[in-house]
């Protein structure tokens, strides 16, 4: 078992790496790791309808999507991740309680009594502090989990705080569980870092053949090009999405109310309607054939947009307004 130390906060860099290390390392492998504040959605969700998108923007947050399935999740530096990537046989590599069994013995060392609950939930109390996903690989599995240890729980509710009636689709949706913070739980006060090292010596005690290491140079030069080639890429994290279908009701003092209704494929927008009870000079057909076709997001909307005066089709309407109805 390789126990492969990780310093780097970057989102991008920490899920490219696991997809490396899946497909490049012969040995079963362990791995902690922290995101700087990010959110993290499951492979088969569509990501506008996980995030809020007014706070993500205005907060600069980068959204990532992982290998595995599962709903989304926020991560901050007081969020321990934990990865375990082995080898094994079909048939036999889901194992939610494998993997999540190490850190329930860590935490009955130091005095909580954590449960395992549900599909792959680590709770205390019957409050939620890890969520598991898995991915399979070959005849490998990579099992992954978090761990709230000293989150900030605000930022967490605001920053996937959606509203559920914009979004229609198959896609996977999250569900929410009550939450707590391991560090609320101690007996004896510790650090997310001090926690992370009692993990790590514990694992090295559960495989006897655990050897420490780092990535190389080459490594991470491979990483980087991962994250400039797929997980730093909007194709990835925004239009690798499910199709689905898009309404949402603008209301202003000026304008009126401005309503748009969108079918998105492949992060595509394949039709838009906008409807209404505002007054304008030209026709918003205009706007719907040039923004067919065009990529739902912001950039590619605003380059699309670039020929037209919304005040001309929505009076007083201006172009950033015009922008969060399609969000």
């Amino acid at each position: 078992m390789l126990i492969i130390k990780r310093r780097h906060t970057d989102p991008y860099f920490n899920l490219a790496t696991e997809e490396y290390v899946l497909k490049n390392f012969d040995e079963d492998s362990f791995m902690l790791w922290r995101n700087a504040p990010s959110i993290i959605v499951g492979k088969h969700q569509n990501t506008l309808a996980e995030i809020n998108v007014e706070y993500v923007k205005r907060n600069n947050i980068p959204v990532v999507r992982r290998l595995s399935g599962g709903g989304a999740v926020f991560h901050d530096l007081g969020n321990l991740n934990f990865t375990f990537i082995q080898q094994g046989k079909d048939g036999n590599l889901i194992d939610f309680r494998k993997y999540t069994e190490p850190i329930i013995e860590v935490l009955q060392k130091i005095g909580i009594a954590a449960r395992f609950e549900g599909r792959n939930d680590l709770t205390i109390e019957g409050r939620k502090f890890s969520g598991n996903a898995e991915h399979i690989w070959k005849n490998k599995v990579l099992h992954h989990g978090t761990l709230l240890f000293s989150a900030q729980m605000t930022d967490l509710s605001l920053a996937l705080n959606v509203d559920p009636l914009k979004f229609q689709g198959k896609a996977v949706k999250s569900v929410r569980s009550r939450v707590t913070n391991i560090s609320e739980h101690l007996i004896e006060p510790m650090d997310v870092m001090q926690f992370a090292t009692l993990v790590q010596n514990h694992i090295a005690e559960k495989y006897p053949d655990a050897k420490m290491m780092e990535l190389s140079s080459e490594d991470h030069d491979k990483i980087h090009e991962l994250v400039r080639t797929k997980y730093n890429t909007w194709e990835w994290n925004f239009g690798y999405s499910p199709n689905y279908n898009f309404r949402k009701v603008l209301r202003t003092d000026k304008s009126g109310t401005i309503e748009f209704d969108l079918d998105v494929m492949n992060g595509t927008i394949l039709l838009i309607k906008i409807f209404g009870d505002y007054f304008g000079r030209l026709d918003p057909e205009e706007l719907e054939i040039a923004l067919t076709g065009v990529s739902h997001n912001e950039e590619a909307i605003r380059i699309a947009l670039t020929p037209f005066n919304i005040g001309d089709y929505f009076n007083f309407l201006t172009l950033e307004e015009f922008l969060t109805g399609l969000f």
